[in-house]
């Protein structure tokens, strides 16, 4: 998997999260990246999940699941400080760049306050700017 794939200026690798998008060319600000893709599913659906990890809202009707290995996009992993953004437009999540992003830099995207709530902050968010915070504190 550490091929640059067909489809854009990326590869997924090892994060420190597990495994990510880096980027494999500069992306400059405001470049749109990636298709976060899926299935649609209704939101009624969701709640009978017990899975619901790469599960991106669209509206209050319908949510992608991102979860099939071939949503590449579902490699970008959350960050308090990103590089990226994703935005919801005409039932389509694109993720786009919010600053220069450095071939080898690991893509990142904030993944909302609910995610984080439910999914992060019990076991302790391991962004790399969290990580330095937490190392940081640690050596004072």
């Amino acid at each position: 998997m550490n091929a640059k794939t067909p489809d854009g200026p990326f590869r997924i690798g090892r994060s420190e999260t597990g495994l990510g998008l880096f980027a494999t060319d500069a992306i400059e600000k405001g470049t749109f990246i990636i298709e976060y893709v899926g299935p649609r599913i209704t939101n009624e659906e969701v709640q009978r999940r017990r899975n619901t990890r790469y599960l991106f809202e669209i509206n209050d009707r319908w949510t992608i699941d991102g979860s099939p290995r071939w949503n590449t996009a579902r490699y970008i992993n959350h960050s308090c400080r990103p590089n990226a953004e994703a935005t919801v437009s005409r039932g389509r999540i694109r993720i786009k760049a919010i600053k220069r992003i450095k071939p080898g830099d690991e893509i990142t995207y904030n993944y909302g306050k609910n995610y984080f709530e439910t999914f992060i902050k019990p076991f302790g968010c391991r962004c790399r700017s969290c990580l330095r915070k937490r190392a940081k504190a640690e050596s004072l």
